[in-house]
């Protein structure tokens, strides 16, 4: 798989801030990979998710060094909304995607294609194979604004996703949903998985990254403080030194290993864990 997005030596402030947000951060994103990452409130999350789609400093301004290359291609080189059809990007509060002049829900997702002078009929084809996709075609013709946070988040997907982005930025998109609303928003966001596309997703639910991610990326007062495969990277018990708690199965992997039960490697997921309970009930009964 072929890079994608590459940091070099990448450091950023905010205008009006001395200190920089990103630290002399370098790494290599390859296509159709699945990226979380994580790290305590402050620790330079969103900034990063707004220097990958060219947003800092093009919008936010501030000073950046170092290089940020998208398909080897330095983000300031890009032209206005040149990036946004390569790049999809959530926010974490679908309230500020919605754009606040369409009347419908089906109207909201055909913005950005309208927007980008698709033509009639492959808006309305687009449109609703995306909102079959997300669940989400019986609120056609409901008000953006009158839907449930579950319901918004999931317009907000299909309005990013109807674009056909091939790289998905998605920034803490269940942070004010209930369990139901994180499992629906997740459904999507296993299709995109499922679709090799190459997702960034920000989350604080460690064991949904777990679950879901290739590689993880770790940030720490702006710095990448880890960097590397899912299944090593969050099995690191000094991780909650750096503000992120370990999955629960690794938690239980560890207290197991106190009891006198180890499990050999620590897992990190819920099918991990079944099977190294199993192989190590096989060996106690051998």
């Amino acid at each position: 798989m072929g890079v994608v997005i590459e940091f070099k030596n990448v450091n950023y402030a905010y205008p009006l801030c001395d200190a920089p947000v990103i630290r002399d951060m370098s790494f290599k994103l390859e296509e159709g990979k699945f990226y979380g990452v994580l790290g305590r409130n402050g620790a330079g999350k969103t900034t990063l998710c707004s220097l990958i789609r060219g947003f800092a400093p093009s919008f936010y301004n501030g000073v950046l060094t170092g290089e940020i290359l998208i398909d080897g291609k330095p983000t300031v080189d890009y032209g206005p909304g040149e990036l946004a059809l390569r790049i999809g990007y959530v926010f974490q509060n679908p309230f500020n995607q919605i754009s606040g002049v369409k009347d419908t829900v089906f109207e909201e997702v055909a913005f950005g294609l309208e927007n980008f002078g698709v033509p009639a009929e492959e808006i309305e084809r687009r449109v609703i194979e995306i909102m079959n996709m997300t669940s989400i075609d019986h609120l056609a013709e409901k008000k953006p604004f009158e839907l449930s946070g579950g319901q918004q988040q999931r317009m907000a997907l299909a309005s990013i996703l109807v674009l056909e982005p091939d790289i998905m930025v998605i920034d803490e998109p269940t942070s004010q949903l209930d369990p139901a609303g994180t499992e629906s928003v997740f459904e999507i966001i296993r299709g995109m998985k499922l679709d090799a596309k190459t997702v960034i997703l920000v989350e604080h639910k460690v064991d949904l990254i777990a679950e879901y991610a290739d590689e993880v990326l770790v940030l720490d007062a702006g710095m990448l403080a880890r960097f590397g495969p899912a299944n090593e990277v969050l099995r690191d018990e000094s991780l909650e030194r750096l503000g992120v708690q370990l999955p629960q199965v690794a938690l239980l992997g560890n207290r197991l290993k106190e009891l006198g039960m180890p499990l050999g490697v620590t897992p990190v997921t819920e099918s991990d864990a079944v099977d190294a309970i199993a192989r190590c009930i096989g060996k106690g009964g051998a």
